[in-house]
């Protein structure tokens, strides 16, 4: 009798987002984060990391999978993070307020510069995305952008030879060579969540929101987390699971950019910003990940009614449990700012909490919400200042530069956006998704205000 043929993956050529067994550092270092007690295998899980990619690896990281999901949170552990949102709205500090949208005048500006202000933020952020700070600073300054005030364009660069500070030099995003603004996966999402309530309605699943990912884009157009859930879906899991099964990845930053649409649907109504995140983020995240989609939609949908960012910061707290990371490090920055400290010592503390040289430390909901947090209140009021404090500061640069865009926008609306970040976009923007691939922007705002309760 002939031998069966070998079907077992080439897992050496895979996409190291799409194999658990490469992400073990990643894994070790989550469930340390989230209070498991793991420690005690660390030296289970650096060994299985030094074998070579194969069949055999990914089993024995089967069974590594297997004794995170079974091992408790530690008794001394100083956190309650649930993930169920009973759970987290059992927990939150009881600030959560709502408020009459504005006119319609004033909506439909806030709503164009929540738009305008992501994108341009995203656009800003998007050629430095995946290189440290260390490296794309000292081209900051020789182009005389430091403290970043303006985007990089291909002008600046010319001649430079940028692989000494990591920067691809065929990037196709600089502002001056661009016809609109280009495709990127924190623009798709906001595209893709008014797809979602075109189709689903208000009262969308989560289930409906993998539906949606399935029919609107390939698995390419998906990272990290979203990878993961992606697979998870093609393999038949349902959610939670779909978040839960093999996801390193489950508190990273992924959930926290789909979420800006939530708050912009909802103005004035964070719980209910907050609770439609929940939704969409629990498809592919647990915890701090979900949290960071809950903060930002709370944000921006308390941005359309309020004057003063730091309320609009406090707004998006009340959606989270006080008891979490993600609450703890986001007041924490809060309260340097309220201390007079300077942006430079609010960094300082960021890097001192998170790594960004590390994959787990750049990628994090929570080191990158701090990013946005810090940017927002230290931006003074000015569009170009802020965001150019979320970009310059590094770990996840164009998510960086969108989130605090759109916040922006949304508080001060689209007057207070200048024509030097709205110019390059020529009112357009690509995206990735299947029979959508240019948009027009003003298009989309009115789609958003004619999603908004009635």
């Amino acid at each position: 009798m002939s031998k069966a043929p070998d079907y077992s993956p080439d897992y050496a050529s895979m996409d190291g987002w799409e194999v658990y067994s490469k992400n073990l550092a990643i894994e070790y270092e989550q469930s340390v984060d989230e209070g498991l007690d793991v420690e005690r295998y660390k030296n289970l899980f650096d060994a299985v990391a030094e074998l070579p990619d194969g069949a055999e690896k990914e089993r024995l990281s089967d069974i590594i999978f297997e004794m995170v999901s079974e091992s408790g949170v530690k008794e001394d552990y100083p956190y309650n993070e649930p993930s169920d949102l009973e759970g987290i709205r059992a927990l939150r500090d009881g600030r959560s307020v709502s408020a009459p949208p504005p006119r319609d005048d004033i909506l439909e500006d806030k709503i164009s510069g929540a738009w305008n202000g992501r994108i341009a933020g995203c656009l800003l952020g998007k050629i430095l995305e995946g290189t440290w700070a260390c490296f794309f600073v000292p081209l900051l300054r020789e182009t005389g952008n430091y403290p970043m005030h303006r985007y990089l364009l291909r002008s600046d660069v010319e001649g430079r030879d940028l692989s000494k500070y990591y920067i691809d030099q065929g990037r196709d995003c600089y502002a001056d060579e661009i016809e609109c603004a280009p495709s990127d996966d924190d623009t798709n999402y906001t595209v893709i969540s008014q797809k979602l309530i075109e189709r689903y309605g208000r009262e969308f699943t989560t289930s409906n929101v993998g539906e949606i990912w399935i029919a609107l884009q390939p698995k390419g157009a998906y990272c990290t987390a979203e990878r993961v859930a992606f697979l998870n879906l093609v393999r038949g899991l349902r959610p939670p699971r779909t978040a839960t099964y093999k996801n390193a990845y489950r508190e990273w930053i992924g959930a926290q950019i789909r979420a800006d649409y939530y708050g912009y649907i909802n103005p004035g109504d964070p719980e209910t910003a907050a609770e439609m995140a929940w939704r969409d983020a629990s498809l592919s995240h647990v915890k701090n990940g979900i949290y960071g989609a809950m903060f930002v939609a709370a944000m921006l949908a308390c941005a359309a009614v309020r004057d003063n960012v730091r309320d609009v910061i406090l707004g998006g707290l009340s959606e989270i449990p006080k008891t979490s990371r993600l609450y703890k490090h986001v007041s924490d920055t809060v309260n340097l700012f309220d201390q007079g400290k300077s942006f430079e010592e609010a960094v300082d503390h960021i890097n001192s909490n998170f790594n960004e040289h590390t994959p787990h430390g750049w990628c994090h909901t929570i080191s990158n919400a701090m990013i946005v947090t810090a940017a927002l209140l230290y931006g003074d009021g000015d569009y170009g200042k802020t965001v150019g404090l979320a970009v310059q500061t590094g770990f996840d640069t164009d998510c960086n530069g969108a989130t605090a865009g759109s916040v922006f926008g949304m508080l001060h609306g689209a007057g207070k956006i200048g024509p030097e970040w709205t110019a390059p976009l020529n009112g357009k923007l690509r995206t990735d998704i299947f029979r959508a691939e240019k948009a027009d922007i003003s298009e989309l705002v009115k789609k958003t205000l004619s999603q908004m309760p009635k």
